[in-house]
């Protein structure tokens, strides 16, 4: 019996044009019929989901920008000035912001879901980023946000965070489950260059030493954010959900490769949509055997890189359902 995997790679293949043309195209299309089960994929309802939070780290310098810039940062989304505002709105996806942890009260009239859980994450210098009852609470937050989106007819969706000092918290997450040292795992941020850079990993390490936690939800309590709680358990809830995931650069890297952790499965749905300029993700893509869709040098952030690609995963499923066969045009395959 030919399987549903021989049954797509055939119909790829006897597309009018030459056995592997469309390159990644392809390769693509194959797991969007996979992850649906069927040989005609469709990305329906697009959505785009952005966990915003702050990080007591930040405290001890880690980043060139003040935790301010994470609440600035949201106000700009909820005017549709950001990035990732143009980006959805130009390519039809539907974005929703979530203030996960920020260290502000937004006015109740913006279109900001408060799922807080707490005003920012603690200095981990000191103590662990969350409780274990915090982290749950942002995981199912997130989980309750996904099937939302999925109960409305969405298919498709992506993730994007605000945050500052999250580029240490992912550091931390990827430098555990990988066993990688700090130095692999830090970069820049959003601008730690030289001395800086070099404090930056400093801090990082004597964070590193002084806990030891033992499963990858203690992990996550202990050195992640809770807009990288939130977003591990809307990708959670996602794969529960079938949905095809496109996830974004190194934070949102680090929120997978967590719940991934958690759920292997998680790997089959998600597509990869850029190679960040960020240290440390290209290692982690590696890790996970994935190769991302574009490498345009972006390192933003917000959900840019996914929702810069789903244009391109679009088209895999074009390809798919309306480009002719040889059959079907009559005309002559190769001997």
């Amino acid at each position: 019996m030919t399987s549903l995997k021989e049954k797509l790679q055939h119909k790829i293949d006897f597309k009018t044009k030459p056995t592997g043309a469309l390159g990644q195209l392809e390769e693509i299309a194959l797991q969007l019929g996979m992850i649906q089960n069927t040989l005609s994929p469709k990305l329906e309802k697009p959505c785009m989901l952005v966990f915003a939070g702050d990080h007591g780290l930040t405290d001890e310098g880690i980043s060139p920008y003040p935790k301010e810039v994470t609440w600035q940062m949201v106000m700009n989304f909820c005017a549709g000035g950001a990035a990732i505002n143009v980006f959805c709105k130009q390519n039809g996806i539907d974005i929703k912001v979530i203030d996960a942890g920020v260290d502000y009260e937004f006015p109740a009239d913006l279109p900001v879901i408060n799922a807080k859980v707490s005003n920012g994450s603690k200095n981990m210098l000191i103590e662990p980023a969350m409780s274990m009852k915090e982290c749950r609470q942002a995981m199912v937050s997130g989980a309750e946000l996904v099937k939302k989106e999925a109960e409305s007819g969405s298919n498709t969706i992506g993730f994007g965070e605000m945050g500052i000092g999250n580029t240490s918290a992912s550091s931390l997450l990827m430098h555990r489950f990988l066993n990688l040292s700090i130095e692999e795992c830090t970069g820049n941020g959003a601008g730690m260059i030289g001395e800086k850079l070099n404090y930056k990993t400093s801090v990082l390490k004597k964070v590193s030493e002084k806990y030891a936690p033992k499963t990858p939800e203690e992990t996550l309590a202990t050195f992640g954010g809770f807009e990288i709680a939130m977003m591990v358990g809307a990708i959670l809830e996602a794969k529960k959900q079938n949905m095809v995931m496109l996830i974004d650069g190194f934070i949102a890297t680090a929120a997978t490769l967590t719940a991934i952790q958690m759920d292997s499965s998680v790997r089959d749905n998600c597509i990869f949509c850029h190679a960040s300029e960020e240290k440390g993700h290209k290692l982690m893509l590696e890790h996970l055997n994935a190769k991302p869709v574009l490498n345009m040098g972006m390192r933003l952030g917000e959900g840019s890189g996914a929702a810069v690609a789903y244009p391109v995963v679009k088209a895999a499923t074009t390809f798919l359902n309306e480009m002719a066969s040889f059959e079907d045009a009559g005309v002559s395959n190769k001997e």
